[in-house]
C-alpha cells in the first residue's frame, strides 16, 4: 500500500469513529432530555386514587401543586412534596399540564365550571387531562364546552386498582391527539406502566367502559360459576385448572371469536344448539341443588332467542350475529 493510500484508509477509519461517537452522544441526550422533563402540573381530587398519583409526579421531579376538599389528603400530599392549593383556578394557575381525578361526572363539572374551578383560572398554553372514570358524553360535553373558551383538553382514565396507583403500574386509556398524548406522556410515566393511545377524543374513556362491562360483568359469572362448581363437589383448584385452559377462562376474544365469528366462518365446530342444550343441563342441575343461577337463565334465553332466528346450527359464535342484528347502538 502506497503512503497516500494508507494516509486516506486511516482518515476514513477516524471519521467513521466519529460518527458513531456523535450518534451516540445526539441518542444519548434525546434519552436524557426525555427523562429529565420537569413539568409545572395541578392536580385536582387527592383521594385513593389521585393521592398516590400526583406523588409519583413529585417522585418523578415534577412540580405539583394540587388541590382537594379534604384536609386529610392535603396534608398527606404536601408532606409528599406536593404544594397546596386554596382552589382548582390557583393550582392551575401557572400549570403546563393540568390533571383531575374525581369521583363522578358532577365533580367534574363542579372542578372545571364552577367558580374557582379549572376553566377560570387554566393558561390557554396548557392542556388538560382528565383520569376521572365519568360517561363520555359528559367528557364530550365537557370538552367542547372547553374547546369553545380556546382551552384545549383530553380525556385519559386509568385500569387497575389504588395499589397499582401507588406502585405506578396503572394502564392508562389516553383519549387525544398524538400531540396531546406525547405532551402527557412524561407524567403518564411517572403514573402507569403502559399507555394506550385509544385512537381520538373521547375513546379512552369509552375503551375503559368497555373494558370494565367485562370485566365486572365476568365477576357476577365467575362467582356463580364457582358456586355451582362447589354445589356439584367440583373442588375449586381443579375447576380452576380445567378453566384456565378453555374459553371458559381465557376468553372468546383471544380464543373462538378470531378463528370462527371473526373470520365469518360460522361453519359449527360447537353449534349454537349444542350450547343452549349444556347450558339447560347445568340449571336443571343446579335447580335440583336448589342452587341459583341468575345469570346463566340469562344466558340460556339470549341463546333460546338465537335459536328462533334460526342460528342454532351454527357456530356457538354466531351468538355476536345475533346481538350485531338486534342491537341498537345509536338508538
Amino acid at each position: 500500500m502506497s503512503p497516500w493510500a494508507y494516509v486516506r484508509a486511516r482518515v476514513r477509519v477516524c471519521m467513521c469513529a466519529c460518527v458513531r461517537v456523535l450518534a451516540l452522544f445526539f441518542n444519548f441526550s434525546q434519552i436524557f432530555q426525555f427523562k429529565n422533563i420537569i413539568m409545572n402540573i395541578a392536580f385536582i381530587g387527592l383521594g385513593v386514587m389521585g393521592l398516590p398519583m400526583s406523588l409519583n409526579l413529585i417522585k418523578g421531579g415534577h412540580r405539583v401543586r394540587g388541590y382537594t376538599l379534604l384536609e386529610k389528603d392535603m396534608a398527606a400530599f404536601v408532606a409528599g412534596g406536593g404544594i397546596a392549593a386554596k382552589s382548582s383556578a390557583e393550582a392551575v394557575r401557572d400549570a403546563g399540564l393540568i390533571i383531575s381525578m374525581l369521583p363522578a361526572g358532577e365533580h367534574v363539572r363542579a372542578a372545571v365550571f364552577d367558580p374557582g374551578g379549572i376553566a377560570g383560572g387554566m393558561p390557554e398554553s396548557a392542556l388538560y387531562v382528565d383520569m376521572s372514570t365519568i360517561g363520555p358524553l359528559e367528557t364530550d360535553r365537557i370538552r367542547g364546552q372547553l374547546a369553545g373558551r380556546g382551552l384545549s383538553m383530553m380525556d385519559a382514565p386509568v385500569g387497575r386498582t389504588s395499589a397499582a396507583a401507588r406502585t405506578g403500574t396503572l394502564l392508562i386509556f389516553a383519549g387525544g391527539t398524538p400531540e396531546q398524548i406525547a405532551r402527557a406522556e412524561p407524567a403518564f410515566k411517572c403514573m402507569g406502566e403502559r399507555t394506550i393511545d385509544c385512537g381520538g377524543a373521547g375513546r379512552g374513556i369509552r375503551m375503559k367502559l368497555v373494558n370494565n362491562f367485562m370485566s365486572i360483568s365476568l365477576n357476577a359469572l365467575a362467582s356463580e360459576c364457582m358456586v355451582f362448581a362447589d354445589a356439584l363437589g367440583v373442588s375449586r383448584p381443579l375447576a380452576i385448572d380445567v378453566m384456565g385452559g378453555t374459553p371458559a377462562g381465557r376468553g372468546h376474544f383471544t380464543t373462538t371469536y378470531p378463528k370462527k365469528v371473526f373470520a365469518n366462518d360460522l361453519a359449527p365446530d360447537f353449534a349454537l344448539n349444542l350450547a343452549h342444550k349444556d347450558l339447560g343441563l347445568a340449571l336443571d342441575a343446579a335447580n335440583t341443588l336448589h342452587v341459583p343461577l341468575p345469570l346463566g337463565a340469562a344466558a340460556r334465553e339470549i341463546y333460546s332467542m338465537a335459536r328462533a332466528k334460526k342460528m342454532g346450527a351454527l357456530d356457538w359464535t354466531a351468538l355476536l350475529r345475533f346481538y350485531e342484528e338486534t342491537a341498537n347502538p345509536k338508538g
